[in-house]
């Protein structure tokens, strides 16, 4: 039996023994026991051990079948916590979190920035004191997307303070809801909260929550955020959609001069070559860490999705200048964020931040695809205590 013939009699299969217009948890738990939740992944973990190239196959199928896919909010947890575990955590942890990741039942969230250590991870200064069985941690996070509505958070801490900053951090997976954990919100400039301050006062984390070795933070950590920009970045939907197809709509909605035009086309051609390159690099990976075609794909994205979205609040005239609402909104799911023209523009100024500054983008590309000289980094060996901070 052919990969493609396998994986539409597991497609008719679900379909046939689940509505896709019922119960959206169960049908995803039907999927992820068929393997087809992400095929790359081992059978038994939601795949088939197959090419990745095969997931879009999938992906379209399921499209045109029914609404129960991932949301905005299951994307930290779908695509960085799921690889990341399948990479760094043991088999009781993929047995335990994998399946509930996937359905969305539990939503994950990220815990790696901090007031004093946004883009240099590496130099964060949350503690995880080791008690018994248990850690103890104390420390603040910030910019946490989600966090208000997380279950479990990938939280990498300061374990070793006496060893270089690279080399002294433990990961962990931290539940969001336990004692001693305070979630505040973040107001951004659209008036939502997405985006969240947490702080761990006296938190106790099993050590059966700790993700590989003690000391292994960065290395998990950096498998997480190779990941993340592939999540951000390198999602390969069909022509025309997503933020070219908006701006495409205001076009032909409101019109221009012979300027407008040509901008126009000139962004619809760096969004069609964003999204040929993405395909390619889709079809080209393997099962693991992806390398800096992420880094590639997040830094386009962030870049470009500012440039779309600015031409299409200028193509709306006086319009663009009118927005609904600035009240604080809190959202709790997907229906709770906007669609809006002004609202994505005001939003997409966070893309060139999240995920990693267009920036650090910058350094990657030029340091491991360019080879360039690196940035000076005179810390790079001293013990993280002796690190003068601000």
């Amino acid at each position: 039996m052919g990969n493609e013939t396998l994986i539409n009699d597991r497609i008719d299969q679900l379909v046939a023994e689940h509505d896709p217009a019922g119960d959206r948890t169960e049908f995803m738990r039907a999927q992820f026991d068929l393997g087809i939740a992400w095929v790359a992944f081992p059978k038994g973990r939601g795949g088939l051990g197959l090419p990745h190239s095969y997931q879009d196959h999938v992906d379209k199928r399921l499209d045109a079948i029914t609404e129960h896919r991932p949301t905005f909010f299951d994307i930290i947890g779908h695509g960085m916590g799921a690889p990341m575990l399948l990479a760094h955590g043991t088999d009781e942890q993929c047995d335990r979190y994998l399946r509930p990741l996937f359905t969305g039942e539990e939503v994950w969230c990220q815990l790696f920035s901090e007031p004093g250590a946004g883009s240099d991870v590496a130099g964060l200064s949350t503690r995880a004191i080791k008690d018994g069985d248990e850690w103890i941690v104390n420390g603040q996070k910030v910019w946490t997307t989600v966090a208000h509505i997380a279950k479990w958070g990938m939280l990498v801490a300061r374990t070793d303070p006496e060893a270089p900053k690279h080399r002294g951090m433990t990961y962990f997976l931290m539940d969001m809801q336990a004692e001693g954990v305070e979630i505040r919100p973040l107001r951004q400039i659209t008036g939502e909260a997405e985006f969240n301050e947490v702080y761990m006062t006296d938190l106790r984390i099993p050590e059966s929550q700790r993700i590989d070795q003690v000391g292994a933070g960065w290395r998990v950590a950096l498998t997480t955020l190779m990941n993340e920009r592939v999540a951000i970045g390198g999602r390969v939907g069909p022509r025309h959609s997503g933020p070219i197809g908006e701006l495409l709509d205001v076009w032909k909605e409101r019109g221009g001069t012979d300027a407008d035009r040509d901008r126009v086309m000139q962004l619809w051609v760096e969004a069609e070559a964003a999204r040929l390159t993405n395909l390619r690099a889709q079809q080209n990976r393997t099962h693991g860490t992806p390398g800096p075609e992420g880094s590639t794909a997040k830094l386009v994205f962030a870049e470009l999705n500012k440039q779309i979205y600015s031409k299409a609040v200028e193509l709306l005239g006086a319009a663009g200048m009118l927005y609904d609402t600035y009240d604080l909104i809190i959202p709790e799911g997907p229906d709770d964020v906007r669609s809006d023209i002004r609202r994505s523009f005001l939003r997409s100024r966070a893309n060139s931040i999240e995920g990693g500054t267009s920036e650090i983008m910058r350094n990657i590309l030029g340091e491991r695809v360019l080879g360039l000289p690196g940035e000076p980094r005179i810390d790079k060996d001293l013990p993280w205590a002796e690190v003068p901070r601000g």
